[in-house]
């Protein structure tokens, strides 16, 4: 499949920010599954961007300039991919899975989740991927997709007890379970293209990636209950969000800053469906 992304972030600030320091994680890699045909990012105001790769082989731009009013990013290009099963091979592993068995303050847990998990690892028995498919479909349940009670900071536990929240914290509930029944798991942020051309989230779209023996990492969405398809498109990965955030930074001075995302995913050279959202990981 050719998918075509047009994804632009736009900052206000009222009165202008003296200084502003961004780091981007907007640009996909090609693996097996996944080529970048097409990739460029552009910025409105006059700013040096400086490439590297993080310390889990993202792709990452730092932004700096200032004073500004407003600043518009706009990431676009042209990826091609091809079903995979959800399986991923041909990345630059820079870590051994179990690093992605530590938790953090996102992908903490609670009684209720460690019950859950623990009682799922233990019906699967040494079956790592049937927990995994098993825990997908309990998430997917368990949850009712709602963009209103959760944002960017909600952890695990908080909308594991809500029932209620967005693709980033039904990802963070996989991950969070994930590792507390000793499976490696790690945040996938990226791009998805609805089958129905109807979004309900905000921006971009999030799902989480496990370990499993003689395997390899597998990705699990569960806001959509399917594994990774030749719909998604794989941009970045952290233990959570927040290593994986499209745009991340600090600014100084300014008064109010207001956020605007526009993210757009069609296929390429068809009139098939695209989707079109605004704001936050969803």
């Amino acid at each position: 499949m050719r998918l075509r992304i047009l994804h632009t972030t736009t900052y206000r600030y009222e009165p202008p920010a003296t200084s502003v320091i961004q780091i981007l994680r907007m640009t996909p890699g090609s693996h097996d599954g996944q080529y970048v045909a097409e990739w460029q990012i552009d910025v409105s105001t006059d700013t040096k961007l400086d490439m590297h790769e993080d310390a889990f082989g993202n792709v990452t731009h730092v932004l700096s300039c200032g004073p500004v009013g407003d600043i518009q990013i706009t990431a676009e290009g042209l990826i091609e991919t091809h079903d995979t099963g959800g399986v991923l091979r041909g990345t630059d592993e820079r870590f051994p899975a179990g690093m992605f068995l530590r938790p953090t303050d996102l992908t903490s847990v609670n009684p209720a989740m460690m019950a859950v998990a623990r009682q799922l690892r233990s019906e699967a028995e040494s079956d790592t991927l049937g927990f995994l498919h098993t825990l997908m479909t309990e998430i997917a349940d368990h949850m009712t997709f709602d963009e209103d009670p959760t944002h960017s900071g909600t952890s695990a536990a908080e909308a594991f007890t809500l029932k209620r929240g967005v693709c980033q914290d039904y990802a963070h509930i996989f991950i969070a379970c994930a590792r507390a029944a000793g499976v490696p798991a790690r945040f996938v942020s990226g791009h998805f293209l609805r089958a129905d051309g109807l979004l309900h989230q905000d921006a971009g779209h999030a799902w989480a990636e496990a370990f499993v023996p003689d395997l390899g990492w597998v990705g699990f969405d569960p806001a959509n209950s399917i594994c990774a398809t030749d719909a998604h498109v794989r941009v970045a990965i952290g233990l959570d969000y927040l290593g994986a955030a499209p745009v991340r930074g600090t600014r100084y001075g300014g008064g109010t800053e207001t956020l605007t995302v526009a993210v757009k995913v069609e296929q390429a050279g068809r009139g098939g469906p695209s989707q079109s959202q605004s704001q936050r990981q969803g």
